[in-house]
């Protein structure tokens, strides 16, 4: 469900499917996440439709350099302070949101920042003598750069998870046009607002999940990641182990395995750290994969697992679209799109069995009569 839910949400946003896949993993693994990239490059769109189709209360706001903390905290209870206690009004405010985006992120004055800091880490809105256990499943933040000073350094830390968004490449623009054209796409396979107990279920799973079988993997990873310069805190490499233990629970596994270690490169704080964690690992996530996340998995670990996992979702979508569309140009484009892929990226001996019926499908519906 959960996967169909992201599959969904990331439906005619062209390139965004990893902000919308790792929306959902940090859900299952309880951690924050943190969104990079330059204006008008549908961050805020991405997580919008994802938590739309996870239900549950959705707190968004924008926040500037004047940015009061009553904006995202609540205004103090006027009846309490009648009677001399300092309280806030939280309902419909962030303390009670289960998913929350903060564009501009590091925007916020020290005052919110602060408050926001024991909120995040520890689900607690502590302000005055009010003190609220938030049920907060993940906030995502949302900046046009990360931030150079270095006051703000702890606050970022927070966000367990990086990813960094590019403007949509120059091959699939036409792709982009398209979809803007035909405005938001309809989602009858995942309907909005009924999943988080489903997502309650997998972050149960993900706790419980047996991270033994790649602890040595895991320390071997961190080690090389921290031996090329990257820096990985004590607090970020402990954490790292809630992404690998979430990606086994949405690959439909209880045990994680070294097929799960693809998450770590997320961990790793710029785009430059992000690309050299890809290659300092490159043997250790190259049977990487992921039923769930396909994109990411592949993006992550340039692995050909993930590429042929990816491919197959991909090629099932497009063929069940064509199958309930009029045979149109544009279907058929994307039909012969992705059969190119599949034959640039596997080799006829190479090509694992589930891709090649996939293929074969793709060949019968675009081949001449």
């Amino acid at each position: 469900m959960i996967a169909a839910a992201v599959a969904a949400a990331g439906r005619g946003l062209v390139e965004r499917e990893t902000v919308a896949e790792v929306v959902a993993l940090c859900a299952v693994a309880g951690e924050h996440l943190l969104v990079i990239g330059a204006p008008g490059t549908a961050k805020s769109e991405a997580v919008r439709r994802v938590a739309g189709q996870l239900g549950g209360r959705y707190f968004e706001y924008l926040l500037g350099r004047f940015t009061e903390p009553n904006e995202l905290f609540g205004p103090v209870d006027l009846r309490r302070l009648r009677e001399g206690r300092v309280e806030f009004e939280t309902a419909g405010m962030l303390p009670e949101a289960e998913i929350a985006f903060l564009d501009e992120v590091f925007l916020g004055s020290t005052a919110v920042l602060n408050t926001l800091l024991g909120l995040l880490n520890e689900r607690v809105f502590r302000r005055g003598r009010t003190a609220v256990a938030s049920p907060l499943r993940i906030c995502v933040g949302a900046a046009n750069h990360l931030p150079e000073d270095p006051a703000l350094a702890a606050f970022a830390d927070r966000f367990l998870a990086r990813v960094f968004v590019e403007p949509v490449t120059d091959a699939r623009l036409e792709e982009l046009l398209e979809a803007g054209r035909g405005g938001r796409p309809t989602t009858p396979d995942a309907p909005a607002g009924d999943l988080l107990g489903a997502l309650d279920r997998l972050a149960a799973a993900a706790r419980a999940c047996d991270l033994t079988p790649v602890t040595g993997l895991l320390g071997t990873a961190l080690r090389r990641l921290r031996s090329a310069g990257i820096p990985i805190s004590d607090r970020r490499a402990v954490r790292s182990q809630n992404l690998v233990a979430a990606a086994a629970v949405l690959d439909g596994r209880d045990t994680a395995s070294a097929r799960d270690l693809w998450v770590l490169p997320l961990v790793a704080p710029t785009a430059d750290a992000q690309a050299l964690a890809r290659e300092t690992l490159a043997d250790l996530v190259g049977r990487a994969a992921n039923r769930s996340l396909a994109h990411t998995a592949e993006e992550m670990s340039r692995s050909a697992a993930a590429r042929a996992e990816r491919l197959m979702r991909t090629g099932a979508a497009v063929l069940a679209e064509h199958g309930g569309l009029p045979d149109g140009r544009d279907s058929r484009l994307r039909l012969e799109a992705v059969l190119r892929e599949i034959d640039a990226g596997f080799a006829p001996t190479d090509l694992p069995a589930p891709l090649a019926g996939i293929r074969a499908g793709l060949v019968a519906v675009v081949a001449p009569a």
